[in-house]
């Protein structure tokens, strides 16, 4: 199996209230991948944070194989998601990929 963690940071410019419903739709869209990835086991976003997070939010998911996620990452549905939902409304990401 392989894990992907990802952390992201949104933008400075977004108010209380966007941020909200931007990590409400990212939830959204990449739970929503589940069932149609081959090789995606698992996937789960992280929306509550504590206030000592310096993160926004957080992906966990795992796949079968580092294959699995490769294709993940060119995936039609998840660039759809990524493009879409992700990457007009952050700033900073993390990521870690480990097997386990």
């Amino acid at each position: 199996m392989t894990k992907h963690i990802i952390l992201w940071t949104l933008k400075d410019e977004l108010g209380a209230e966007e941020k909200a419903a931007v990590k409400a739709a990212i939830k959204e869209g990449l739970e929503g991948l589940a069932g149609q990835i081959p090789g995606l086991v698992d996937i789960h976003v992280q929306i509550d944070c504590l206030p000592s997070s310096n993160a926004d939010l957080m992906l966990d998911s795992t796949f079968t194989d580092e294959a699995a996620l490769k294709a993940y990452a060119v995936h039609p549905a998840h660039v759809a998601v990524a493009d879409g939902k992700v990457r007009p409304y952050t700033k900073l990401r993390s990521c870690l990929d480990f097997t386990v």
